[in-house]
């Protein structure tokens, strides 16, 4: 297992950094945070102001538009929009550490000019790897992929597929060859308007439900073969690097989500009186509060250091399983609490603590469930 990188205090730019995203999360996305959950709508104009903070195209280069950064930074922004609200949260995750992630390391010359710019600025990415029959079973495709010409005829159902409804573009991940197995994936790059591809059914969630989840249906649908991400029969190998990133990002998402909670929480207690004085002031909850934030400080400090090894360029597969499996623990755990230290009125929607545990359950799940990532660690550490 990697040594841990040491954490530092944040510099001047990056301080400013994160004032800057939590300050459009408070005072931009927070007033919409209920009526998006209600509705299960994300607004488009947060969309685009998310653009338009550039925090969309974090780690792209300067030279294509993006920030130039690293997927440090990146996680200080998804934790800070998770610390509002997490379904904004999880569509600029996906943005960054899974899309922009496998087209700046796998895209070729001509694929990086088309599209990163573009992914910068405007156009909203979706990752799409699930079938009905593939989950944790990531390579158990049915979605096929023909050669025809200078085309591939793609037939086939994508499914839990986040940003789906939204999104003008898809890395799509498909097999050439059903018989080779894992060997026959291939990953492709499509856009909304191609012949054959539609959205279908959105599904009704318990938790971020503002961040639309969808059906994806190809029904010969033509992929230039200009459009292949890599190379042919090696979708696999893209779609395993690119999630061993996207772990942290769900990790930044969790602490985010519990660090909101807890917030709520802590202006809750201080306010609400019982027997002559603030609740706060009792040693049970004082206690609660302590152990809660605690929990969340250990997530944070597994979150980042995975963040910090990637970025030095060291092994970060087995902290980055870590980092995920904790935090959403941790993050499940910390809402609950929260809702009790609410009392009452955490189990109506007139507050955000119900919410923040709604949004908590699917930390365990997506993007590799916490048994997956209990025998990643575990064959990481064992050999």
């Amino acid at each position: 297992m990697s040594t841990a990188v040491p954490l530092t205090i944040d510099t001047d730019e990056q301080a400013l950094f994160r004032d800057s995203v939590r300050s459009f999360a408070q005072q931009t996305v927070a007033p919409h945070v209920l009526q998006m959950d209600e509705s299960q709508t994300m607004r488009r104009e947060l969309i685009d102001a998310a653009f338009e903070l550039g925090i969309m195209g974090i780690e792209i280069p300067e030279e294509f538009g993006g920030a130039g950064a690293d997927i440090s930074t990146a996680v200080v922004a998804i934790e800070e929009l998770a610390a509002v609200d997490p379904s904004l949260s999880v569509c600029v995750d996906v943005q960054n550490t899974l899309v922009n992630n496998a087209i700046l390391r796998w895209a070729n010359d001509e694929q990086r000019q088309r599209y990163l710019p573009r992914l910068c600025s405007d156009m909203l990415a979706s990752y799409c790897l699930s079938e009905p029959a593939s989950g944790s079973d990531a390579f158990a495709l049915q979605t096929r992929a023909v050669e025809e010409g200078d085309c591939y005829r793609l037939n086939g159902t994508k499914m839990w597929i986040t940003n789906g409804a939204e999104a003008e573009f898809y890395l799509l991940f498909a097999t050439v060859d059903p018989e080779a197995g894992y060997r026959g994936i291939t990953a492709f790059l499509i856009e909304r308007g191609f012949d054959g591809f539609s959205v279908g059914k959105k599904e009704d969630k318990l938790g971020i439900r503002a961040s639309s989840t969808v059906t994806l249906h190809l029904e010969d649908c033509l992929v230039p073969k200009a459009n292949v991400l890599g190379e042919v029969g090696k979708g696999y190998k893209i779609a395993i690097e690119t999630l061993n990133e996207g772990r942290i990002g769900i990790g930044a998402q969790m602490i985010g989500l519990a660090r909101g909670a807890l917030d709520n929480a802590r202006r809750y207690i201080l306010e609400r009186r019982q027997f002559g004085k603030a609740i706060a002031d009792f040693q049970g909850i004082q206690f609660q509060f302590a152990e809660a934030a605690t929990e969340l400080e250990a997530a944070r400090l597994l979150v980042y250091n995975a963040a910090r090894l990637k970025d030095a360029g060291r092994p970060f597969l087995t902290e980055a399983a870590m980092a995920k499996l904790y935090s959403s623990r941790a993050a499940e755990k910390i809402a609950s609490r929260c809702v009790e230290l609410h009392g009452g009125v955490g189990f109506t929607k007139e507050f955000l603590a119900e919410k923040f545990y709604r949004d908590a359950k699917i930390g365990s799940i997506y993007e590799g469930t916490s048994n997956m990532q209990l025998q990643t660690i575990a064959k990481n550490l064992l050999g």
